[in-house]
């Protein structure tokens, strides 16, 4: 194996491969097009609207620790 030179750069091989990346994204697009034939568009709206909700709710818990946590060390 030959040795690498001081100031060569090592390739760094991501995972997972450019070509997995790829399949993947056009996957999820293809699946969300068949989500918008399957069902109407109020029920896309709907569903964006409970997703936001769910991560407001989230993220309000994680507030609400984060300042107990903090009370609890200026205590």
């Amino acid at each position: 194996m030959p040795e690498q030179k001081k100031g060569d750069k090592k390739e760094v091989q991501r995972w997972p491969p450019k070509e997995t990346r790829q399949h993947l994204k056009a996957a999820r697009s293809e699946m969300r097009e068949s989500f918008k034939s399957l069902f109407p568009p109020e029920f896309i709206e709907h569903r964006r609207t409970a997703r936001r909700e769910m991560l407001l709710a989230v993220r309000s818990l994680i507030d609400h620790t984060l300042e107990r946590m903090e009370a609890k060390e200026s205590a």
